[in-house]
């Protein structure tokens, strides 16, 4: 079936599992548009810092308790215990700190400048080795060179390689590993039950019949596609976002899949028919944590967008995954993720929405920005994309009264190309005013508390207090970002 049945297919491969597919141009995405990422999608971490202070004072508590815990043991083998507090230095190995996915750096710049102001005794982040780990060099690059780790620098470090077996790193020395917004981007099929066998999707890819007549070396630019060689393609129009997918269904072939038995059982739970994500890369992530992690490790962190509800991933409408700047990304399959976890032995294993996460650290109800823009009385299609770029910074300004934030940072707030004249200088001036130290991006935590002191503001552009209040408490969408836990 394909995605465009108005495209003329030109044919630039073979027939592959989905996951193949996903992981051949998942490399070619970051590799032509890695720079570019934020014209694509945000995340949670690109310049908000509510998550990372979330880990940051959770990490700092933990690590805390269990040296307490540590000090009482050695109370119990008969060590004084007027003895003097531990200094760092006696408190050896250091922590190992490792972030999966390391994106803009921004996450672990405030996760280690929240956990250095938590640390008023210097017992904990004296002692943090914060490793970032990607596949890609220039990702690395990037995220080392944000600015606010500069102050970090000496016990910051990048790794290149593979997140799904992080060479270089001993067998359980690390003592706490994050990844955010990562698990969609790696391998994941798409499997359902059909007349007593398992069956997954294949894809085949195409060029739209547009782009297909710019090119001229077509066989150059075949060869190019299949080899990954990104400098060739370069020379050639810009090709992502013209893919067309066929896409058929074939019996899975499980000499390739791990996890047989587990995929297996959890289907039998999904009506025939329904396709559900298998995370795959997901699964070698918890893998490679459970070599990794110390026994007494704080644990492993993840966040992502997905489900764990029975009744949504047996939905056969829910929607499996999406497309950004012609790159696959996934909802994440908690229930299997869950599964496949105890198949590992690993344990303590906690699903929960991740708001609830960063909320239960700041101890008020949270909401985006994203949400809060939803409760809008105007909000939705019917707005153009130039009159929704007005409601945005009209709502950024009338939160950045009250707002504060602990770090300077530019709005990062491209306008839309196609707007009147006038209104594209109202709104480039409205984004000039804005206050680096207020609102930090449009994906973004807010307060029950900042809502409130902002309500007379926000009231001014159109909202309604009701229904902004109605939305702080409002159980979790069907499909929701979700912190997943383990140890």
């Amino acid at each position: 079936m394909l995605q465009d049945a108005d495209a003329l297919p030109q044919l630039i491969g073979d027939y592959k599992p989905l996951d193949e597919w996903q992981a051949h141009i998942n490399t070619l995405f970051y590799r032509l548009r890695g720079d570019k990422l934020r014209t694509y999608y945000q995340t949670f971490a690109s310049a908000d810092y509510r998550l990372a202070h979330a880990l940051a004072a959770d990490y700092f508590e933990q690590v805390t308790k269990r040296e307490k815990a540590r000090g009482q043991g050695r109370e119990a083998r008969g060590e004084s215990k007027d003895a003097p507090p531990p200094s760092p230095a006696s408190l050896a190995p250091r922590l190992i700190v490792l972030e999966l996915g390391p994106g803009n750096g921004n996450l672990a710049a405030c996760f280690l400048s929240h956990l250095k102001t938590l640390d008023k005794d210097g017992l904990v982040y004296p002692r943090v080795r914060y490793v970032l780990v990607d596949w890609e060099q220039s990702i690395l690059d990037g995220a080392l060179a944000h600015p606010d780790l500069v102050p970090h620098r000496d016990r910051v470090e990048g790794l290149q390689g593979s997140v799904e077996h992080i060479a270089g790193v001993a067998d359980h020395s690390v003592d706490r590993i994050i990844c955010s917004e990562l698990w969609n981007d790696l391998p994941t099929k798409l499997m359902a039950r059909n007349a007593g066998e398992i069956e997954e999707e294949y894809l085949r890819p195409n060029l739209s019949e547009m782009l297909h007549a710019t090119i001229q070396d077509w066989s150059g630019f075949v060869r190019a596609f299949e080899a990954k060689d990104v400098e060739r393609l370069k020379t050639f129009p810009a090709f992502l976002d013209d893919l067309v997918w066929e896409k058929e269904f074939r019996k899975v072939e499980w000499k390739d899949v791990p996890y047989r038995k587990t995929i297996t059982e959890f289907l039998k739970t999904i009506d025939e028919q329904v396709l559900v994500p298998v995370n795959l890369g997901a699964f070698a992530t918890l893998k490679e944590a459970k070599r990794l992690l110390a026994p007494d490790a704080v644990g492993f962190s993840a966040f992502d967008a997905g489900t764990a509800d029975p009744k949504v991933l047996n939905d056969p409408d829910k929607p499996c995954y999406g497309q950004f700047g012609g790159q696959y990304s996934f909802m994440i399959n908690f229930a299997l993720v869950e599964a496949v976890a105890k198949h590992l032995g690993l344990g303590r294993i906690t699903i929960e929405p991740q708001r609830e996460f960063v909320g239960r650290s700041l101890n008020t109800n949270v909401i985006t920005l994203m949400d809060l823009l939803a409760t809008h009385p105007s909000a939705g299609p019917k707005l153009q994309s130039w009159e929704q770029d007005r409601l945005v910074l009209k709502t950024i300004k009338a939160l950045n009264e009250s707002y504060e934030s602990p770090y300077s940072r530019k709005l990062d707030f491209p306008l839309q190309d196609k707007m009147p004249q006038e209104e594209r200088e109202t709104l480039n001036g409205m984004l000039l005013s804005l206050k680096r130290n207020g609102v930090p991006d449009t994906v973004a935590y807010l307060t029950e508390e900042e809502l409130a002191t902002a309500a007379p503001d926000l009231e001014g552009v159109g909202y309604d207090p009701d229904t902004v209040n109605v939305a702080l408490t409002a159980p979790p969408s069907p499909i929701e970002y979700h912190h997943f836990t383990c140890k």
